[in-house]
């Protein structure tokens, strides 16, 4: 009993006053807390509502198309999941990544970790363009990875350009930080490469993001932790067919790509080249990869496989012959391919079968119809233990295909956002100061000199995964779609801090 009168024990009496304190303590920190979380809500607020959204999308696809959706190249994938060696056409990183998931036996989680992807690379974006950039001009760059409909779309879908995407993206982010962590820069860009081949410049150029930035030392070890792995990849090739490289199939891709003008009248190949010739006119030829899977292709009539060591030489020299006998037909034609990926609307191209692949389908799609896919089949149900296919569930799947009439991003804005950095970039050199966004420094170097701006870096990423199959291969659309978040995010660190960045510009040279 308490000595006071009227008082009663209490279970707080027995509790010590350290205890006590610690209550205290304890409901200070959780408050804390909780203010903390409404304060991080409310102050990125329209990113999180923008995510969101991206994730019920996502949710959507799984529901409506299940579990996955196939693409040819899917099973070449799984067949190398199950006979571990180096492809003559795609290198084995996405093979790799799906043999991590095999234990699950489920293609279905597969697409789950490809839409997290999707969703992180989102993430990555806007943290990117935050170090720069209003988070108004952030939650935008991030806007087209998280409801552009075609993304969700690729995501869905059983190929790399997913993975490769999120490799990429968060490489050039790292490259963006403060302290950026080389080793894991070389090492995304050497997985990024072993996913896609268009991966290789660019080692070389975040490689010279550092030179330029007069950090000859990190670019050394950025370099050596990319290429060893890529390098110990291409002695794994070797080992399997005693050839150089990461795949067997640059030449033959290249002749493909040649055959939008190859003229052989103007080229005068010899007796050995010339059986690779169409005597067609240039403007009545099929797109280029007819010239690597048509059965009537000059190159595919030849004896044995078409991507031999034999073969894809004879290709390449062809190639080659065509390049430098008619250079500006060449350049031209990289221009004409190019500029698919900024038309605003979306022709069929390069055929019905491979465009049909890219919509979300009103009905399951068919077995494939290529002879190496169809060899995949078996392992696809080896690695499912079951059989496969893609099951359309209503209402889910209607929902997507209204969504992808409306909500995708026309290739015009795309060449708009790309030359939102040059042409900001051109103001502040003719108008001086009153172009450069408010809060900016200058970019300098850790020496204090200046370097380049924070924007030229996703920027010309963007440009190079844009160009270069338009250069080596064809376009397809599927290729865009990796470059857009890094545009997106050039375009947003190049606006800078300023609400709004017509100011500082004289009234007679505003739009």
């Amino acid at each position: 009993m308490s000595g006071r009168t009227g008082d009663t024990p209490t279970a707080a009496d027995d509790v010590p006053a350290s205890g006590r304190a610690g209550e205290r303590v304890g409901g200070v920190a959780g408050v804390r807390e909780r203010v903390s979380a409404g304060a991080f809500v409310r102050r990125h607020g329209w990113f999180l509502g923008v995510l969101a959204v991206g994730a019920a999308l996502r949710v959507v696809a799984l529901l409506g198309y299940r579990p996955a959706l196939w693409f040819p190249d899917t099973y070449t994938y799984i067949v190398t999941v199950f006979h571990p060696r180096p492809d003559l056409v795609r290198p084995a990183g996405y093979s790799m990544f799906l043999k991590l998931l095999e234990p699950f036996h489920a293609f279905g989680m597969v697409a789950v970790v490809q839409h997290l992807l999707g969703l992180a690379t989102a993430a990555l974006v806007y943290w990117a363009a935050l170090r720069g950039a209003r988070r108004r001009w952030a939650t935008l760059a991030a806007t087209p990875v998280l409801l552009d409909a075609y993304q969700v779309q690729l995501e869905h879908l059983l190929v790399s350009d997913t993975l490769f995407m999120f490799l990429i993206v968060l490489a050039v982010a790292l490259c963006l930080a403060k302290r950026p962590k080389l080793l894991t820069i070389g090492l995304l860009l050497a997985a990024a490469t072993l996913t896609r081949t268009v991966g290789q410049p660019l080692i070389l150029l975040l490689a010279a993001w550092f030179v330029l930035r007069r950090q000859l030392r990190p670019a050394g070890v950025l370099l050596a932790a990319a290429l060893v792995p890529v390098v110990a990849y291409g002695a794994w090739f070797y080992a399997t067919y005693e050839r150089v490289g990461i795949i067997g199939a640059n030449g033959v891709f290249l002749y493909a790509r040649t055959m939008s003008f190859a003229d052989c009248a103007r080229m005068d190949p010899p007796p050995d080249l010339r059986v690779l010739c169409d005597p067609r006119p240039p403007g009545q030829r099929p797109p280029s990869q007819e010239y690597i899977w048509a059965k009537d292709a000059p190159l595919v009539a030849l004896p044995g496989i078409t991507f031999t060591r034999e073969t894809d030489d004879l290709a390449g020299r062809f190639a080659a012959l065509a390049i430098r006998t008619q250079p500006l037909d060449y350049a031209g034609s990289v221009l004409s391919e190019l500029g698919r990926s900024f038309v605003w609307g979306r022709p069929v191209y390069p055929d019905q079968e491979i465009y049909d692949y890219y919509q979300f389908p009103v009905t399951p799609p068919g077995p494939p119809g290529r002879y190496a896919a169809q060899l995949g089949v078996d392992y696809s149900q080896r690695y499912e233990r079951g059989a496969i296919g893609t099951a359309v569930v209503e209402p889910y799947a209607g929902w997507l295909r209204a969504y992808q009439d409306v909500a995708r991003l026309p290739g015009t804005v795309l060449l708009a956002v790309l030359l939102v950095p040059p042409a900001l970039a051109a103001g502040r050199v003719v108008y001086g100061r009153r172009w450069t966004p408010r809060g900016r420094r200058r970019a300098v170097d850790p020496a204090g000199r200046p370097g380049p701006a924070p924007w030229l870096l996703p920027w010309t990423t963007a440009v190079v995964l844009l160009v270069t199959p338009a250069a080596a291969a064809e376009f397809d659309y599927r290729y865009v779609l990796p470059a857009v978040p890094l545009a997106f995010l050039a375009a947003a660190l190049a606006c800078g801090k300023r609400k709004n960045f017509l100011i500082g510009i004289t009234r007679n040279v505003r739009l």
